[in-house]
């Protein structure tokens, strides 16, 4: 890994997944110049609590701050296509949460500023990082599946179950149309198209939306914590839960399902890729094994071991056979990609992290699920 000492980075996002990002750059070693919160005060006492020394009045601040070299947006999704182009105008490195932004007509726009700008622009999808998932990519490259005919799997969760449940993602006009496809469906989208090297290329939705009513608390809720006070109620329109059917550009087929209202079901990634020679299948909740299927031998468990793992896997693992790496050692594996590739101005042959053209795909892949849902048909992609 290069030097990445003497990179400064700032961060745009207090609440939960702005922290993660301080966190992970900590430990790789990156300096923090300074926080921006959703307002001066909140930035503030936010940057206190974490142990940052300073937060930024404004957008505008940060980005006079010469010393700043990356920034990374965790804001609200509906921020993201503002600041990032004002980022990329001040001539700095991006590193934006996903989805990268409202609608596919906005994300075009980002991916062509992206490229002609030169800079590293990264798109947060972090789990690509759990290793056995780079794993799995260096295994279909090398044919170790054959030819790819099927995918299935699910992302489900359980923080968004009771009518009390609130966080700025269930509104459309913050998070965007889509809320459980564009919230995490995204994720396993991009990760099962980043694994099998393929896109889709139409898609059949029904996106369901259970509690058509909620109570929103008149104060402020982290994600994934439970509100406290008084409350009003609020009409939701954006969906709990969906199930797609996907044709791929190769003529694979793939079903996804995605929901915020199974209970029980804290943060579940899976997928499960068929193959003409072999299978293989992969569960967050237990990410240091990966299912390896065969129809004419013993089927296999990969437990995460880079002695026996292939280099695309092994470049992604950072401890020690029998210790679980998870949620927060991705962001680690992931940033540290990205930093190598800032520090050394461009994009490495064997980098492996998404690009604004990737979450490009991902915002088309979204409008055109909304587009299906709506019309009740399939829809191709290169309609959007």
């Amino acid at each position: 890994m290069s030097d990445v000492s003497q990179i400064n980075a700032a961060v745009i996002g207090t609440g939960f997944i702005g922290t993660v990002h301080v966190q992970a750059l900590r430990r790789l070693g990156v300096r923090i110049a300074g926080v921006l919160g959703s307002s001066p005060e909140r930035g503030a006492a936010r940057a206190a609590e974490i142990g940052v020394g300073h937060a930024y009045a404004s957008l505008n601040d940060l980005l006079a701050d010469d010393a700043v070299d990356v920034v990374h947006v965790t804001s609200p999704n509906h921020a993201h296509y503002p600041q990032v182009k004002a980022i990329i105008s001040a001539g700095k490195h991006v590193v934006c949460e996903k989805p990268l932004a409202m609608t596919s007509a906005q994300s075009a726009e980002m991916a062509a500023l992206a490229k002609a700008s030169g800079k590293i622009c990264a798109v947060c999808y972090n789990i690509r990082f759990y290793p056995l998932n780079q794993q799995a990519q260096g295994m279909v490259k090398a044919g170790e599946f054959g030819d790819l005919r099927f995918v299935t799997g699910h992302y489900h969760q359980d923080w968004l179950a009771k009518a009390t449940d609130w966080n700025w993602r269930l509104q459309s006009e913050v998070g965007g149309a889509l809320r459980s496809v564009g919230d995490i469906g995204t994720h396993w989208v991009d990760l099962t198209s980043f694994i099998m090297g393929l896109k889709a290329k139409s898609v059949f939705a029904d996106l369901s939306t259970f509690l058509p009513e909620r109570q929103r608390p008149t104060g402020p809720v982290e994600t994934f914590s439970s509100a406290e006070g008084t409350t009003e109620p609020v009409a939701i329109d954006t969906d709990d839960a969906a199930a797609i059917m996907i044709r791929y550009e190769n003529g694979a087929r793939g079903v996804m399902t995605t929901s915020q209202i199974n209970i029980g079901r804290k943060n579940s990634l899976q997928w499960d890729i068929a193959g003409s020679t072999a299978s293989a299948a992969w569960d967050s909740e237990t990410p240091d094994h990966l299912f390896i299927g065969h129809r004419d031998a013993p089927n296999q468990t990969l437990m995460r071991d880079f002695t026996l793992m292939n280099e695309t896997g092994t470049r992604a693992a950072s401890l020690p056979p029998g210790h679980v790496e998870g949620f927060a050692d991705s962001f680690f594996a992931f940033f540290g990609a990205v930093y190598a590739d800032v520090a050394a101005g461009s994009r490495g042959d064997h980098s492996t992290w998404a690009t604004f053209d990737d979450g490009h795909y991902e915002m088309k892949f979204c409008d055109a699920v909304l587009k299906s849902a709506q019309e009740a048909r399939w829809v191709n992609l290169d309609e959007i």
